[in-house]
């Protein structure tokens, strides 16, 4: 199954889950009942957001190992606190 991060706006927090990818979550109270966490002070209620996260990059001369080397950014925020310009 694959694993996606998904954030809380009302509290900051990222939490990685495994679900189908047919499914979607979409409040802090689904996404830590997946997790095996506890809310805590925020409301089940508060809306959680999938984010965009990358997978294995394969270059055709290195089929299949997983240790091509990685694209440079195009936006060169990487290092900057985004994920290549998403923030």
């Amino acid at each position: 199954m694959p694993t996606y991060d998904y954030r809380c706006d009302t509290n900051g927090r990222v939490l990685e889950v495994s679900h189908r990818m047919s499914e979607q979550l979409n409040t802090w109270g689904e996404l830590c009942a997946r997790a095996g966490q506890e809310p805590g002070d925020t409301p089940a209620e508060a809306p959680v957001h999938r984010l965009a996260t990358g997978g294995n990059i394969i270059s055709s001369t290195n089929r299949g190992s997983g240790t091509a080397p990685l694209p440079a950014c195009a936006t060169g925020n990487c290092c900057q606190g985004g994920m290549c310009g998403l923030n």
